[in-house]
């Protein structure tokens, strides 16, 4: 695309990282009568259904892969050291409109059970992927006001290769949205609630996907991208 990405990383400027900065976020939260209570756990993979896209592209979808994902909710919320950023965008410096944080390969994750899913991932996608998930990026959606603008993840060998990113989302549902790159009929997900979305054969570099802004009452929703090694 011609303009500036919302979403490079390359034009990040850090401004501050604090637990305590979700204390002023005022968004609601509507459990999933399905969802549970208690302890979180990962279901079964067995339910995953795909779809193929164009240009070798396909997309997995699992609905309620994480049980127990608004307990999750609950927890990343208050104990991930959320990171609010700024970027310069043509003559003046913008807010990220999301929380972010990123754990990079041998960081600890926060929650015993994204350890476990990251290595379940790994495993059913094995003989696909040829290679392990390594890091997680942590993005906040505080309400319909956050968002994420289209883009791919070509930042490293997504941009050339075939790759995985697989995204579980906690919270209340949000639109995730895949087009061809360059524009294109739309596919509309509706994520959250433990759901697991993964994107895979070259769809990070003949796809974009984004998180657009609503007016419609919206929940905090918290997803998980895990990524191989060396794909942002």
């Amino acid at each position: 695309m011609g303009t500036p990405s919302e979403d490079s990383p390359n034009n990040y400027v850090h401004i501050c990282s604090n637990s305590s900065i979700v204390g002023w976020v005022t968004a609601w939260l509507q459990g999933s009568l399905l969802d549970g209570f208690g302890d979180t756990r990962l279901d079964s993979l067995g339910g995953m259904r795909r779809t193929e896209l164009s240009h070798g592209a396909w997309v997995d979808v699992q609905p309620g892969w994480l049980v127990g994902a608004d307990t999750l909710f609950d927890r990343l919320a208050d104990r991930v050291p959320w990171q609010a950023e700024r970027r310069p965008m043509y003559d003046r410096v913008v807010d990220v409109p999301r929380l972010l944080h990123f754990y990079d390969e041998g960081d600890a994750l926060p929650e015993p059970v994204l350890d476990d899913a990251r290595d379940a991932l790994s495993k059913h996608y094995r003989n696909e992927l040829g290679e392990p998930f390594r890091t997680a990026g942590l993005c906040y959606y505080r309400d319909g006001r956050d968002s994420v603008a289209w883009h791919g993840d070509t930042s490293g060998r997504g941009a050339t290769h075939d790759t995985m990113v697989a995204i579980v989302s906690v919270g209340a549902p949000r639109t995730l949205m895949l087009r061809p790159h360059g524009g294109g009929e739309s596919l509309r997900y509706q994520v959250g609630h433990g759901d697991l979305l993964v994107m895979g054969g070259t769809c990070q570099r003949t796809w974009e996907h984004a998180v657009p802004k609503t007016r419609k009452p919206a929940g905090p929703r918290i997803s998980i991208q895990f990524r191989p090694r060396n794909v942002r």
